[in-house]
């Protein structure tokens, strides 16, 4: 199957799999460090380029603050 066939309208090649690949990998939650072992990379750099892609992984990021104030909104809830 073409990626025509698939409605990509995009060229395919072996780098854009290699970046799809090391994205998902990132929005997934895998460490950039076993990425970096995955993909053959000498420098973390060449890996940190994908970093800037995904922002799926940061935004799902709770603050800790958040956090602690529904932990003490439920407790509130309990004592009462």
């Amino acid at each position: 199957m073409n990626a025509n066939k698939a409605g990509i309208n995009k060229q395919v090649t072996p780098h854009v799999l290699h970046h799809w690949f090391a994205t998902h990998l990132l929005d997934n939650g895998t460490d950039v460090r076993f990425i970096q072992e995955l993909l053959g990379h000498k420098d973390i750099k060449s890996t940190l380029i994908y970093t800037h892609v995904t922002t799926k992984t940061l935004d799902s990021i709770k603050s800790p603050l958040d956090h602690l104030y529904l932990e003490s909104r439920t407790w509130e809830k309990v004592k009462d």
